[in-house]
């Protein structure tokens, strides 16, 4: 949950950028805010709207989602929950759940 007053989400300080802020300071304020954490948080008419994060740690995350979207999927595999099908069979199952 966040707290307005404290800039604190979850009991983690974040840095909170109006969207004010943003449009007289620019790309400045986001450098800024970044320079003192990872990420920071937009904030449009007093509502958290988007989150900023640098390039490298917005495709970090990215590879982490797609590693557990592997491990699920090996799992699956592992677990029998799969089906080995062709194309044509793989069509005419989803033809068949219309």
């Amino acid at each position: 949950m966040y707290n307005a007053t404290d800039n604190v989400v979850e009991g983690a300080k974040m840095n909170v950028i109006s969207a004010n802020e943003l449009k007289t300071r620019g790309i400045s304020a986001i450098e800024q805010a970044l320079a003192e954490e990872p990420e920071a948080i937009v904030s449009v008419r007093g509502k958290d709207r988007f989150v900023v994060l640098e390039l490298a740690q917005y495709q970090h995350l990215r590879e982490c989602e797609l590693e557990v979207a592997l491990a699920e999927a090996r799992a699956d595999v592992a677990a029998g929950r799969v089906v080995r099908e062709s194309p044509e069979e793989h069509l005419a199952r989803l033809d068949a759940m219309a």
